[in-house]
């Protein structure tokens, strides 16, 4: 297992990315490269984010990764929404990814708290 697999961060956020990838093949074809290709990639980026920056030298490199990993899933907030009020998923199906969403940022900014307190400890 890699160190990053070892993170409720990044499985919070696999399973996340999964969970849109398989609420976005229901999508319209017109939505193809539009909202379901901009939700699947900051969902991806969420993911990726937290593998890239725990492979890197040290607590202030990987903190960078996880400020853009944050800053994806406010993204994902917004284009949740979005689709919602277009009617592309259903209540139930916001609900469900509101709420996974909200678990990969809680334990994604918990981490991101975490390299922030090494840094200061280190200096």
């Amino acid at each position: 297992m890699n160190s990053y697999e070892r993170l409720d961060a990044w499985q919070a956020a696999h399973r996340f990315v999964l969970l849109v990838y398989r609420t976005t093949r229901g999508f319209p074809s017109e939505e193809r490269f539009g909202l379901s290709s901009q939700l699947r990639r900051a969902a991806f980026s969420v993911a990726a984010n937290i593998v890239e920056g725990s492979a890197k030298k040290g607590p202030r490199e990987f903190r960078r990764f996880l400020d853009i990993a944050v800053g994806s899933v406010a993204e994902i907030r917004y284009t949740l929404r979005l689709v919602k009020d277009l009617e592309l998923i259903t209540a139930e199906q916001f609900n469900d990814l509101e709420s996974e969403r909200d678990k990969v940022g809680r334990l994604t900014w918990g981490l991101y708290a975490s390299m922030r307190r090494a840094i200061s400890r280190t200096g």
